[in-house]
């Protein structure tokens, strides 16, 4: 297999893994650059390069890279602090407040304070335009070229970066955008240009021109961003293929993620839940709870059969209607500030101290009290250990910042004001893993729990103890698991269409039409990107709805029933889905179903990484015993001396009996007293609650059968 790299930019550390030949990945960790991430990204290739067998210059490394799969975080971080580009909108005369009064339904309704989000175009830059499409796509008002190019002169005037254009119908219609795009381009050649029929040409008003305004105030970050990266890879002699992980699981150019970058607004985790699907096998299972902690952020998802796709979301309040992974973010990261509230309740984040300055005992001049201080003082952490030795930590520090802001206000211990920190953490944690499982109908306890980020498995038995999960997984690659995931990521592009129509009245010749044409929108990008024929494959799938219903129901459909009209097999389908989302279906009362979208994913298959099953060790662990130390037990609350082994010289079959630390480079595993561990056949550590070896018998049971 080619020399493949994937690189997962987070907000403290940066993640790489190397693959080539079927062999063991490599993981490779470095500390990121906020102010340029391109800069930690090429400290990670130097780092890989160094970390060859001889090793090799950085130039001579970057010559024999065949494809770098980046997930970045640029345009989720932009959006979440508000940094993005100064915007202006082009919209419809008399609906350019919509995007500032959105649905109209108030997010908290019995929150009389509650305010609306912020609008990510000021309404002095929202420019209503003559002109009108009715919803069949005829012209029903000529549209005003004179006020687009008055519009135009405004937005020099008050130096607009980025341009929105959406027009009201124009789904069925572009040709009113189009003229204005062409104006603008000709007009105001250096910005930043979404036209909501390139961006998302499907119904709905206020979803569209959200998603495209979305797309203009990240897009400027994002193209300044690639400049630099592309251009430091330039520098280095990197000529093979760059790839930009997007929100849907696939991976695109780094060109069409210029255009449209909206879809990277979850570039950063979407790796997980392909890469947890892929541990959890070995074990017979076919879904999962992916976790991932960061050092700012802690995503939360499930993926049952492959992962949970959703075509509208929300990223800091404001709603985006592309496909992406179901993903639930919160603020709980290993550089989470603890903090006290008026009430003088202990908090942790959203704030994080991130890598600059970073938990107080990294030593880079942070002074307030951090997740990561917490897991020092509680004994997770080998301050001499961390980072595999590369980093040390300063354990009086992280006393002092916890001393200060959390033990003496709240009268506590400096270890009860740790212990506590810990709890709030692992809780907001658990609530976050509720969003995706509790709330989308799953129950947590019927799935393997996979944590990942360097500080995922110090937390997870806590984790899985309060929403009685009674499986982990812990892979190897834990702390890398989304640059992992990213190397088994395949090429996808997404296309829509409105189609409305009641099904038992389908033109069926028209929709297949439809569907041909977006395919073959798809083949072109394939082409584009060297995707040979029969690695391609393209997916359809329908928004249908009972008739008067509001919210449309996404399902996968066979070409076939399209094909031949079949539309009591799909009506089938939308039913068994309704079934399933909501509790109920209107089959027996044959509800009419209607058609609103149409959707295409055109799949390129990649070359993936495969892993080969470890020889069975037999279960003494003792050959990766290395000591005690004191560590904090939650079930106990108290100090205890446990053993402690070196996670690199366990293998195949190794059983532990918790509580008890595994330890490597780049991670800490925490077993606590509620569970034991044993090492799967792909070199995974299994955590199984006390008492249920029935949960890995599917892994170890012919091999511990023969050695008996």
């Amino acid at each position: 297999m080619a020399l493949k790299i994937g690189i997962d930019v987070g907000g403290t550390f940066t993640d790489l893994v190397v693959t080539r030949d079927g062999a063991e990945p490599s993981i490779y960790k470095t500390l990121s650059t906020p102010a340029d991430p391109s800069i930690a990204f090429v400290n990670g290739l130097t780092d890989i390069a160094a970390g060859m067998n001889p090793p090799l210059s950085l130039a001579a490394f970057a010559a024999t890279i065949d494809v770098i799969v980046h997930g970045t975080t640029v345009t989720t971080n932009a959006t979440l602090t508000s940094t993005g580009a100064k915007c202006a909108l082009l919209t419809t005369q008399g609906v350019r407040d919509a995007l500032e009064m959105r649905r109209g339904i108030r997010e908290e309704q019995y929150n009389n304070r509650y305010t609306n989000v912020k609008p990510l175009v000021s309404r002095h830059l929202r420019a209503g335009i003559e002109g009108r499409m009715d919803r069949n796509g005829r012209e029903s008002a000529s549209l005003k070229l004179d006020q687009v190019k008055q519009a135009i002169d405004m937005f020099k005037q008050e130096g607009v970066q980025a341009v929105s254009i959406c027009f009201m119908n124009s789904f069925a219609n572009p040709a009113h955008e189009q003229a204005a795009a062409a104006l603008v381009r000709k007009e105001m050649p250096g910005a930043y240009l979404s036209v909501s029929t390139d961006v998302l040409p499907s119904i709905r008003y206020y979803e569209r021109v959200s998603t495209t305004a979305l797309n203009s105030y990240v897009g400027p970050k994002l193209n300044h961003y690639l400049d630099q990266l592309v251009g430091r890879l330039k520098q280095i002699g990197f000529h093979g293929l760059l790839l930009i992980m997007q929100s849907n699981g696939g991976v695109i150019s780094p060109q069409l993620a210029r255009d449209k970058a909206a879809l990277t607004l979850l570039s950063g985790p979407a790796g997980g839940p392909a890469a947890g699907l892929f541990y959890t096998r070995v074990h017979g299972q076919n879904k999962c709870i992916v976790t991932d902690m960061g050092g700012t952020s802690f995503e939360a998802s499930v993926a049952v059969d492959s992962p949970m796709i959703k075509n509208d979301g929300e990223i800091a309040r404001h709603k985006i209607a592309l496909p992406m992974l179901d993903i639930h973010t919160i603020g709980a990261g290993g550089g989470s500030i603890g903090w006290l509230d008026q009430g003088g309740m202990l908090r942790m984040g959203p704030q994080s101290a991130g890598a600059d300055p970073g938990p107080a005992c990294y030593m880079k001049g942070g002074r307030l009290p951090t997740t990561t201080d917490a897991n020092v003082v509680l004994g997770y952490l080998d301050p001499e250990f961390f980072a595999g030795g590369k980093m040390k930590l300063d354990v009086a520090a992280a006393r002092r910042a916890i001393d200060e802001h959390i033990a003496k206000p709240m009268g506590l211990s400096i270890e009860e004001a740790a212990a506590g920190m810990y709890r709030v953490a692992c809780n907001n944690m658990a609530q976050g893993v509720r969003e995706v499982t509790i709330k989308r109908g799953f129950d947590p306890r019927e799935f393997p729990f996979i944590p990942a980020g360097g500080a995922g498995p110090i937390h997870s038995c806590l984790i899985c103890q309060e929403l009685e999960i009674p499986f982990q997984i812990v892979p190897r690659e834990s702390s890398v698991l989304c640059a992992f995931g990213m190397l088994m990521s395949e090429l996808k592009h997404d296309f829509v269409r409105t189609f409305v129509a009641r099904l038992e009245a389908v033109a069926w010749d028209k929709l297949a039409a439809v569907i041909d044409d977006m395919s073959r929108d798809g083949a072109r990008q394939l082409t584009e990107e060297r995707i040979p024929e029969n690695q391609r494959r393209y997916e359809v799938k329908l928004d249908c709805r009972y008739i008067k219903q509001y919210h449309e129901v996404s399902f996968a459909v066979a070409r076939e029933l399209i094909v031949r009209g079949d539309a009591a097999g799909i009506a089938r389908a939308f039913h068994d889905e309704h079934n399933r989302l909501y509790g109920y279906s209107l089959e027996q009362e044959n509800s009419p179903v209607e058609i609103i979208n149409v959707r295409v994913q055109a799949i390129g298959q990649t070359e993936r990484p495969a892993y080969r099953e470890k020889p069975w060790l037999g279960t003494d662990v003792s050959g990766a015993y290395k000591g005690k130390r004191s560590v904090y037990i939650p079930e106990t609350k108290s100090f205890n001396e446990i053993p402690l082994y070196d996670g690199h010289k366990m293998g195949y079959g190794n059983r532990i009996a918790g509580p008890a630390m595994i330890e490597q480079e780049t991670t800490a595993i925490f077993v606590s007293a509620s569970y034991d561990c044993v090492v799967d056949a792909y070199g995974s550590f299994a955590l199984y609650q006390k008492g249920r070896e029935d949960l890995v018998k599917a892994c170890l049971r012919k091999e511990e059968e023969v050695a008996a």
